[in-house]
């Protein structure tokens, strides 16, 4: 079992930046790969970045250029730092560890960040 806690979600101005954390329970961390989803109001779950077990990583283009997703394997922690926020970054923000290998996939609770214009 895995568990996924995110923290670092909060209020911000438009133009802001947030971090987010992601910190992940068992040994399975370093060899997974790891994503960062969101969810606003009315609207679908989405992919905002991902990176795999060996550290390339790939964004939406809505954020490519204002985020960075990275992982620290020593900690079994993946971070989204968010730069140059908007309003409609405004959702809940998920954190997704996911090893098609062994079939696991988990989601944290999700964290909520709010951008005011």
């Amino acid at each position: 079992q895995v568990q996924l806690v995110e923290s670092g979600g909060g209020l911000v101005q438009a133009g802001g930046s947030l971090r987010l954390s992601c910190a992940a329970s068992g040994s399975i961390f370093s060899i997974s790969n790891m994503g960062w989803y969101r969810q606003a109001p009315g609207k679908e779950r989405e992919l905002v970045a991902r990176i795999i077990s060996g550290g390339s990583t790939n964004y939406a283009d809505s954020v490519k250029g204002r985020f960075t997703i990275s992982r620290d394997n020593a900690k079994s922690t993946v971070y989204l730092q968010m730069n140059s926020l908007k309003p409609e970054d405004t959702a809940v923000y998920y954190c997704n560890l996911n090893n098609p290998r062994w079939g696991i996939n988990y989601w944290g609770q999700g964290t909520q960040v709010t951008v005011s214009s």
